[in-house]
């Protein structure tokens, strides 16, 4: 009988503790489950993200460093070739929560039919440091000044010809992480039936002016929107 008190005894302490771990674990999973959760909430309350700015948007300033500038109106963009330099801006604004750190740009000429998410790597790195509050607006700029860059002839022929180009912004929050392509699209229209005063001046010629729109949204270190 003894042994038998005592083989119960056992199967009661194990089952207790087999009852005990499974508390536990569900116990740890749950709270595992509420972290990710609330890590979630505070990665999309510093995340940023870029669109072109509205049509009665105000004008931005775009500096490049060898002193030419661009006044970029909102909703538009802004394409110029001058002393066999191209130079490119977009005016922008941070419609997500957090600030927006701009990386690097890609270009291309003309668009994708079916866009394709471009690699980091491939991405030229922004010359200046670009930073667009919460909310806020901003400008995107980049400009091609080597002849012997592989994408330099297809850049003079948009800004001469007024061709479609597309630009791919890579930016992320102020810490790094969350980074984000955007594929915007600039093309050039005639005279502009929106603007009721004269254009901005410019220390950069170019006619007529540049319309721009967002075309997709990429994330890299974060599951992709779709």
């Amino acid at each position: 009988m003894s042994a038998t008190w005592d083989t119960v005894s056992s199967l009661a302490t194990g089952f207790g503790t087999l009852v005990l771990a499974i508390a536990t674990f569900a116990s740890v999973r749950s709270a595992n489950r509420a972290a990710r959760v609330a890590q979630q909430a505070l990665l999309v309350g510093t995340q940023p993200l870029l669109v072109p700015s509205h049509l009665g948007d105000a004008v931005q300033k775009a500096f490049y460093q060898d002193g030419r500038y661009h006044v970029v109106e909102g909703g538009r963009g802004a394409v110029a070739f001058e002393n066999g330099v191209v130079y490119l801006a977009i005016s922008v604004r941070n419609v997500g929560n957090g600030v927006a750190v701009l990386h690097g740009w890609h270009f291309i000429a003309g668009r994708e039919e079916v866009p394709v998410q471009p690699d980091p790597d491939s991405f030229r790195r922004q010359g200046l440091d670009l930073l667009i509050a919460p909310g806020e607006l901003g400008y995107w700029e980049g400009a091609f000044r080597d002849s012997d860059d592989p994408q330099y002839d297809d850049a003079v022929t948009a800004a001469k010809d007024g061709e479609l180009l597309s630009l791919d912004v890579l930016y992320g929050d102020y810490e790094g992480g969350q980074r984000i392509i955007s594929r915007l699209m600039l093309r050039r229209g005639g005279d502009d039936p929106s603007r009721s005063a004269p254009a901005s001046p410019n220390s950069l010629g170019g006619s007529g002016y540049w319309i721009a729109t967002v075309v997709r949204h990429w994330n890299i270190d974060r599951p992709n929107f779709r």
